[in-house]
């Protein structure tokens, strides 16, 4: 037995999307689980403690300096602990969100390639099925005008 036919059988079978056909991709399935969960954790902790809590304890900070200042008012009934409790939890959200360019960077970096609405996932490797798709997609955008 060829080691390419002992590599066939050792991959799992990939899962077809019938639904999103241009996310499919074979080997897209195959990837390393292990390194696509660290850099996930690695994002996670990452944003959590450079961009979100300080951007949330700052944000309460400044709430609580403008409702002592009186610029805010605060609540007859709660005081300003619904006002902070907002501005923290925008604040951490906005943390979260603007770590995403990072993270992205951090998956491009380790060769899994991002994929969303302004880049679409690529096939990069050369299997008989992908290999008939471009072939019979090209054939199909090549036919000459009739004119």
């Amino acid at each position: 037995m060829s080691s390419e036919a002992v590599q066939e059988k050792s991959q799992t079978p990939p899962i077809k999307q019938s639904k999103w056909p241009m996310f499919f991709c074979p080997t897209s399935q195959i990837q390393d689980a292990g390194e696509f969960a660290r850099i996930r954790k690695e994002c996670k902790q990452e944003s959590f403690w450079y961009r979100a809590l300080p951007l949330s304890l700052g944000s309460m900070l400044v709430t609580q300096g403008l409702i002592s200042k009186g610029s805010f008012s605060a609540s007859p009934r709660f005081g300003p602990y619904p006002k902070m409790a907002i501005a923290g939890i925008l604040g951490f959200a906005i943390g979260k969100i603007s770590y995403f360019g990072e993270c992205q960077k951090k998956f491009e970096k380790s060769g899994i390639a991002p994929f969303g609405p302004q880049r679409k996932r690529q096939c990069h490797h050369a299997c008989k099925e992908c290999k008939a798709k471009v072939g019979s997609s090209e054939k199909e955008g090549s036919v000459p005008s009739a004119s």
